[in-house]
This record gives structure tokens, C-alpha cells and sequence, in this order.
């Protein structure tokens, strides 16, 4: 009797999880994480600023794309001095003399 009362009561709660927009799923990662993702659902079950605010930071973090190469390259020839005649030659000069 117990095992079937427990079982109701275990069906009863996740109905009403359900209605509350709640899922139940599993989720794999390192053991070292458990409480970071916990603490993480719990925010995200509040549904409040907090939440959307983490929601967002999350969906940037997780959809970013890969930083595109060459940026130095195209920084470069967007320069103001690109195309301007600059003398960057070096006097070859000796140095001074240093008493040791």
C-alpha cells in the first residue's frame, strides 16, 4: 500500500510541476559541476530578471561564434595611414660609449 501511495504522491507532484512549466531531465557532466548546473536551474526556475538576465548571458556564451581570423590584418588597412608616404628608415649611428 505504501508503494503505491508513494507513487501517487511522486505522480501528483510532477503533475504539478508540469503545470508549472517545469521538466524533469537528466543531464551528463563532471561530478565537479553538479551544484554549478543545480544552482544554475534554480536560478533559471525562478523566472525573474535574474533569470532572464542568465538566460541571455547563456545563449551568448553558447551561440558565440568563432572569432573570425585576420582582424589584425583588416585593423591595419583601415588605418588613416594607409597609403601615406612614411619614412621609417633608421639612422645607423653607433652608439655612445659606455665606461664599464
Amino acid at each position: 500500500m505504501a508503494d503505491t501511495a508513494q507513487k501517487r504522491a511522486l505522480r501528483n507532484y510532477r503533475a504539478r510541476l508540469t503545470k508549472r512549466g517545469m521538466a524533469r531531465f537528466e543531464v551528463l557532466g563532471l561530478d565537479t559541476d553538479r551544484e554549478l548546473i543545480r544552482s544554475i536551474a534554480k536560478q533559471l526556475a525562478e523566472d525573474g530578471t535574474e533569470a532572464e538576465r542568465i538566460r541571455s548571458t547563456l545563449r551568448q556564451t553558447m551561440t558565440a561564434e568563432p572569432a573570425k581570423k585576420g582582424g589584425i590584418l583588416a585593423a591595419l588597412r583601415r588605418s588613416p595611414l594607409v597609403g601615406t608616404d612614411l619614412d621609417v628608415t633608421r639612422a645607423r649611428v653607433t652608439g655612445r660609449k659606455v665606461d664599464l
